[in-house]
């Protein structure tokens, strides 16, 4: 909770127009408060009271010039960025993607995450289709990704173990398997569409999604 409210206490400061700027122009150095005035063309005391909030909120420190002792120096502290930054997700032993017939989303998940993250993955379905959707594969070859010429979708009882992770990738597989998911992706169905197009936008959406958990895995960085 107090990481939590640090947090909260950072965002209200920067949620002003003129301290988000000068602390965009100190993410690439020190500055005085007079440099701060000319680069932003604001008065002294304008900038004092900025100035101030930044310091209460504990985003900006002072140092004293080691040439010049009445000149001050406003940097911003280092660990600020991290602070602002969400908690770690811990590292799963395998992450499972489950779609309703795991035939294109949950398959494409599969194949993007064993593409890009070494932690192992899989991928099943709540009501497992027939066969993979031929879309899906030719998607999959066009962005060099691969689906295992062969296999069969599967169902989740097939697949699931104690320690995975899993992610739902379409609706109706979270709102089917009520709680037993850890995370949900609303990931539109291209199969109903059909086109290149469609599977094409199914793989970014999904790409931009597994990016964005996998910067949230720890990486021994504490909390």
């Amino acid at each position: 909770m107090t990481d939590l409210k640090r947090r909260v206490g950072i965002f209200a400061a920067l949620a002003d127009p003129t301290r988000l700027r000068i602390v965009d122009l100190l993410t690439l150095g020190d500055l005085s408060s007079s440099e701060i005035e000319l680069l932003l063309g604001l008065r002294s005391n304008l900038v004092a009271h900025h100035l101030r909030v930044l310091e209460k909120a504990e985003i900006v420190t002072r140092s004293r010039s080691e040439f010049d002792k009445r000149r001050s120096y406003i940097g911003l502290r280092p660990e600020i960025f991290d602070t602002l930054t969400p908690g770690g997700v811990e590292v799963p032993e395998r992450v499972v993607f489950v779609c309703t017939a795991n035939s294109a989303r949950s398959q494409l998940a599969e194949a993007i995450w064993r593409d890009s993250n070494p932690i192992p993955a899989a991928s099943a379905g709540v009501r497992p289709g027939a066969v993979i959707n031929p879309g899906a594969v030719a998607a999959a070859t066009r962005h060099g990704l691969r689906i295992e010429e062969g296999r069969s979708p599967q169902h989740v009882s097939e697949v699931l173990a104690e320690h995975d992770l899993v992610i739902t990738v379409c609706d109706s597989a979270h709102e089917q398997m009520t709680g037993r998911d850890d995370l949900h992706w609303s990931i539109p169905d291209p199969a109903p569409i059909g086109t290149p197009e469609a599977f094409d936008r199914a793989i970014a959406l999904i790409t931009q999604r597994i990016r964005a958990l996998s910067l949230r895995l720890k990486t021994g960085r504490p909390d």
